[in-house]
């Protein structure tokens, strides 16, 4: 049996900088991500009300300036971070009027208490990306397919406790998945057969695996077309 080692680029969607609770500046993130194997990186810092113009203001503003530097894409988002379920959809238009390329929410993970009702108000809201969603629902999955969710499967620890629960009801209901780093320092960037592993870890095929980044990446492509809010 030949031994699957994966090549093709990383696309991550959740990476954090010093901007909120990272280690790295978008430059450093960005250089050691392209050196990973990294085709496309989502800056998502963490915001709420108070924090949310000023910090996708600074991401939009490393998008500008460092691709042409770094050799990889990099889009600037946010995510929306134990944000009462009753403000989410607001801050989410608020997130896409200020430019945002993508907008993530901090979901229901197992090891932190996010306040009930946050999955289900993100997907209500139409968010691009339910981040480490812990325990949802078969109804939620569902209705996230309808309004487009991706779902995340997270490498990070703690929050990936629940990546098997979250990738066997969106692979029965034909829910959109991706894999996401949600890297805070230099250990948590992905490589490509990390990011494969993770994957295959949560109960996908390697047929699935490739289904997915296939379709994660036409995703990206259309943001990436779609340029950067003024």
């Amino acid at each position: 049996m030949t031994e699957i080692v994966e090549t093709r680029p990383v696309l991550d969607f959740h990476a954090h900088t010093l901007i909120s609770d990272g280690e790295l500046g978008p430059a450093e993130l960005g250089r050691r991500a392209f050196v990973n194997g990294y085709k496309t990186i989502g800056l998502a810092d963490h915001v709420d009300h108070s924090t949310l113009e000023h910090t996708l203001t600074s991401a939009l503003i490393a998008c500008r300036a460092l691709p042409t530097h770094l050799g990889l894409n990099i889009l600037a988002g946010v995510e929306l971070t134990h944000v009462h379920p009753d403000q989410i959809e607001d801050l989410v238009t608020w997130s896409r009027e200020l430019g945002a390329q993508f907008v993530v929410v901090h979901g229901e993970s197992p090891v932190e208490p996010v306040a009930p009702g946050t999955n289900q108000a993100a997907i209500e809201a139409g968010v691009d990306v339910l981040a480490h969603p812990g325990f949802l629902t078969r109804e939620q999955v569902a209705l996230a397919k309808k309004r487009g969710v991706f779902l995340e499967l997270t490498a990070r620890a703690g929050h990936s406790l629940t990546n098997g629960h979250v990738a066997k009801l969106a692979l029965e209901e034909g829910t959109n998945l991706m894999v996401n780093s949600d890297a805070h320092d230099i250990e948590d960037i992905l490589t490509p057969e990390k990011q494969r592993l993770v994957a295959l870890g949560a109960g996908l095929t390697q047929e699935q695996y490739l289904a997915m980044m296939d379709l994660v990446g036409r995703w990206a492509e259309s943001k990436l077309q779609d340029g950067l809010g003024e």
